[in-house]
């Protein structure tokens, strides 16, 4: 089965294993991560999330105030995304083959999501989503802390639920982002089990060269 089916028919198989519809503890470091990205934007400002899931917590937080896109590969988590949070869009389609119009975004968040794209895409989707921002615009994204590539079985306990996840290390995510044009403002680890992700904050200049 290729990467990106074991990725949709996995998050359709899981979807409520891994988040319900209200909130839980693990919500609370989202809130966290967008306390510390909102101040910046404008109420209305164009945010494309990837990987919305079910849209909890962040699209339901997000949609009355923001004009809010979600991006999802599963059908089921769209679905499910579009009865939770009706203020929001939500489409259904691979985040690789997503085209937006230069420059119409105010922010681009992704949580969680970018490891679950073949590694060879990565670097192609950092560019585009360094074209789709607006001079200014911020990218607050969960990325590889070190580099691993593989699948698991019965993920979450649910029988059946195969998981396909594929990330570089920081250095390399670090560096593809400023290949892409992006400045770097800040990372950090996120510990998770016997490993972690990184956190990173990255903009789109004010004035291109």
């Amino acid at each position: 089965m290729r990467e990106k089916e074991i990725v949709r028919r996995g998050y359709d198989r899981i979807s409520r294993a891994y988040r319900g519809d209200e909130e839980s503890e693990n919500c609370a470091a989202y809130h966290a991560w967008l306390d510390e990205l909102l101040p910046c934007l404008q109420p209305g400002a164009a945010i494309l999330e990837l990987g919305c899931g079910n849209g909890i917590p962040v699209a339901r937080r997000l949609a009355s105030r923001y004009a809010y896109t979600g991006v999802d590969l599963s059908p089921v988590q769209v679905e499910r995304a579009r009865q939770l949070v009706p203020e929001g869009t939500f489409l259904c389609t691979d985040m690789a083959e997503l085209d937006c119009d230069t420059g119409s975004l105010d922010a681009i968040l992704s949580f969680y999501t970018i490891i679950h794209l073949p590694l060879e895409e990565q670097p192609g989707l950092f560019r585009r989503m360094y074209h789709w921002l607006r001079p200014g615009g911020c990218l607050l994204a969960t990325v590889g802390h070190e580099a691993w590539s593989g699948t698991e079985q019965d993920w979450l306990g649910v029988p059946g639920g195969m998981m396909y996840w594929s990330h570089a290390d920081q250095a390399t995510y670090e560096r593809w982002l400023g290949e892409a044009g992006f400045v770097i403002l800040w990372t950090r680890f996120i510990p998770e089990g016997d490993g972690g992700h990184t956190l990173v904050l990255a903009k789109k200049p004010e004035h291109q060269v």
